[in-house]
């Protein structure tokens, strides 16, 4: 450290030592007594065997929306609702303490089952795919063939782009295409094909390594007098029908078995009723369509065992909400959205939303990691450091384009109390979309995911029971009851306890980003760029502190708005010291 730099910290040291030292102090030397308690009493009670018998049960049907696997599985979680003592609403919301009820709607679209399937290539014995290996290989929204199937010539069209297509003959033909069958259902359609074959899976799925991997996929569904079929090649069929066809032209039969039907949307929810505040309430969510055991037959079973759990604490009375906790089961995003936006009274009193998706990986198998995606921070403008995006995707976003909230940290801090005793490994993403938290954010309702990710058997038929660890389903479900039991019953000794924890994380936040800072300076970034980046993130935790008013259930005392405003004053006095740091530094 240089003479200018110790100048600069001493400084700023004598200005902000009696903030932040008794800010960091007391976090260290005080548990929060509320939170910790939990912890015991959730590990005893909960049952990893039971939500792994309901994945077991779940994953094992095909679902989407209004069809016979997702309606089984809505009523298989409604009988341990009625097991635990949850009674059925008759109409509307009831203030029983334990209360649920199945909503229907009818779908606009009609719902659709896969029955059977296989690709044959005439002259060959044994079929190219068959749906008892590969039950993903049949679209959805495909129909039917006639019993002995559709047979015709293959033709391979590569990419399907408008120069591959130039001067072939379709017509009475299937289009074989290493492309999305979307696209590629709509080419052989527009061109009178018969049908599609189509091979397009991401890497990080390791199609060379699961040659058999089929992800499952959609094609669009209109008029169903002219629907027809597509069908999902795995590596391995691709691989042997490009081989076939270097050889010469090539036929196949292909057969679909398949229901398409109206139907009605099903959505079961489950109230824990707050004693004191019952309007106010933390919402938890598990999509139940997508066929796999991971996604999300596990969000359905962690969640379907933190509700029976809830419900036995409640009677034993060892815990009683004082606010209420929703758990809910539907369609991913549909459900949750209609949740929040059909009732505006209610979505005024909706204080937190907690996604589960993916929550149950063998993490020895699937080579995934158990994640918390963030509501929108400044890593998800300035990915850095230790934090990275999934596979699945992210994209920079704007400075207005953040929500600042304690969510982000409150609950890693509650996953990572639950690791201290399992050594269960708990990481965080950067803010990227596309499940049940979405939602909640659009709504600006705090709202948070928990799943895992990369995971090299997503949405493939690879994504099967063996892939499930049910200790993962239980550190999971532990700690999303200890985040959700806090919140719904916090008083003042635990919302100070609070503000003292998410102070801390502010104050590593900062060093960590100045520590990033420097090294970013000392390779030639502009100094003005990096204390911006500081000065994000300080504001971000002033204003995620100033939004911890909501945590108390009774009243904001002025020893609570007096430690938010210590710890806001802390968090900018220490952004003072570090931006002044940099300058020295450069």
């Amino acid at each position: 450290m240089t003479h200018p730099e110790i100048h600069l910290l001493r400084k700023s040291f004598l200005f902000s030592i009696g903030i932040i030292c008794c800010i960091i102090a007391i976090a260290q030397k005080q548990p929060v007594s509320a939170t910790d308690s939990y912890y015991p009493l959730l590990r005893k009670n909960f049952v990893e065997g039971n939500a792994y018998k309901t994945v077991a049960f779940v994953e094992s049907r095909w679902r989407i929306a209004g069809n016979t696997g997702f309606n089984e599985s809505i009523y298989y979680v409604e009988e341990i609702l009625k097991s635990a003592g949850y009674t059925k609403e008759v109409k509307g919301e009831a203030d029983g303490p334990l209360t649920y009820r199945i909503e229907t709607r009818k779908m606009a679209r009609p719902t659709w089952e896969p029955l059977d399937a296989s690709v044959t290539i005439i002259g060959e014995a044994a079929p190219l795919l068959k749906y008892s290996t590969n039950r993903n290989m049949i679209t959805i929204n495909s129909a039917s063939t006639p019993p002995e199937g559709e047979t015709a010539e293959v033709i391979y069209v590569g990419k399907g782009t408008k120069a591959e297509l130039e001067g072939k003959d379709l017509k009475g033909k299937i289009l074989f295409g290493e492309t999305g069958i979307g696209s590629l259902y709509n080419t052989a359609m527009a061109n009178g094909a018969i049908g599609a074959l189509a091979f397009s899976i991401p890497a990080y799925t390791k199609p060379e390594k699961n040659i058999h991997s089929i992800q499952f996929s959609r094609i669009n569904y209109s008029d169903p007098k002219k629907q027809k079929w597509g069908i999902l090649l795995s590596y391995d069929a691709k691989e042997k029908l490009k081989a076939a066809l270097a050889k010469g032209p090539v036929r196949i039969n292909v057969k679909t078995s398949s229901r398409i039907y109206e139907s009605e949307e099903l959505t079961i929810v489950a109230n824990a009723r707050g004693a004191a505040k019952p309007d106010e309430r933390f919402v938890f969510s598990a999509h139940v369509q997508e066929p796999g055991a991971n996604d999300n037959a596990t969000g359905v079973a962690t969640l379907a065992e933190m509700a029976r759990v809830t419900a036995a604490l409640v009677k034993d009375k060892k815990y009683r909400p004082q606010r209420t906790i929703t758990f809910l089961w539907g369609d991913e995003i549909v459900s949750t959205h209609r949740y929040i936006t059909d009732d505006s009274v209610r979505a005024k009193g909706i204080h937190w939303g907690l996604s589960l998706d993916m929550v149950g990986e063998d993490v020895t198998k699937t080579t995934g990691s158990f994640l918390i995606e963030k509501m929108p921070d400044p890593s998800a403008i300035w990915t850095r450091g230790k934090e990275k995006h999934t596979e699945w995707g992210g994209r920079p976003l704007k400075e207005s384009d953040m929500f600042p909230h304690y969510f982000n940290d409150f609950l890693l801090n509650r996953c990572r109390q639950q690791a201290k005793e399992t050594n269960w490994v708990v990481n965080v993403n950067p803010y990227e979309g596309g499940s049940d938290h979405q939602p909640f954010l659009n709504a600006k309702i705090p709202g948070l995911l928990m799943w895992h990710f990369t995971d090299e058997f997503y949405h493939t038929d690879g994504d099967r029971l063996d892939m499930v660890s049910a200790s993962e389903m239980k550190n999971v479900g532990v700690s999303a009851l200890a985040a959700a039991y806090t919140l719904a019953s916090a008083d003042s000794k635990t919302t100070l306890s609070l503000i003292e924890e998410i102070a801390t994380n502010a104050m590593n936040r900062l060093q960590i980003e100045y520590l990033l800072s420097k090294e970013a300076i000392q390779k030639g970034a502009a100094l003005a760029g990096e204390q911006h980046i500081l000065n994000v993130w300080a504001d971000w935790y002033k204003q995620a502190l100033g939004k911890m008013t909501d945590i108390n259930t009774t009243e904001i005392t002025p020893e609570i708005q007096s430690k938010i405003d210590n710890a806001q004053k802390a968090v900018m006095v220490k952004n003072e010291e570090l931006t002044n740091l940099l300058a020295g530094n450069k």
